[in-house]
């Protein structure tokens, strides 16, 4: 899955408004992405569109770190500007970690989510996707891992 396909993917399961969408970008206040909903739009076309523009690591990063602001509110107290180096790889480990503390969900909740999408996962194969790269049960997720939560993520907010 590309950092697009995620976006357009979140974008319909929160069923988020262009203008709300672009309004995530900046929700946080250590992001420096900007963005206009032209260059929105620009990542929501498809891969042949001729305006078609690649979504970069830092601006789902951006999208996903609103996406917690506006569900969850800021962090008392805010954490500092921070700088995301442009070079730094978003893994699908860190979208599906932030997808769950913009949502609170709880292992159950997990496990149910990504099981009405088509995945079934136990709780240590689910807790090993959590876990810091370097340790010895860590697991990679995939794209049929995120795939599937996202799918099961857009089930329940959409009641389909």
């Amino acid at each position: 899955m590309t950092n697009n396909d995620i976006l357009r993917r979140l974008r319909y399961a929160f069923d988020f408004s262009n203008k709300q969408a672009v309004e995530l970008f900046s929700l946080d206040p250590g992001s420096i992405t900007k963005l206009t909903a032209n260059d929105f739009l620009a990542r929501l076309a498809k891969e042949d569109d001729d305006d078609f523009v690649a979504c970069s690591d830092a601006e789902l990063t951006s999208f996903l770190d609103g996406l917690i602001v506006s569900k969850r509110g800021l962090r008392e107290p805010a954490p500092a500007a921070r700088v995301v180096p442009q070079d730094a790889r978003l893994s699908k480990n860190d979208i599906l970690k932030k997808l769950r503390i913009a949502m609170t969900y709880k292992e159950e909740d997990m496990l149910s989510t990504l099981e009405s999408g088509g995945t079934t996962l136990s709780k240590s194969e689910l807790g090993a996707l959590f876990r810091k790269p370097n340790h010895k049960h860590y697991r990679s997720c995939g794209n049929q891992v995120l795939r599937n939560f996202i799918k099961g993520l857009t089930k329940t907010l959409r009641d389909e």
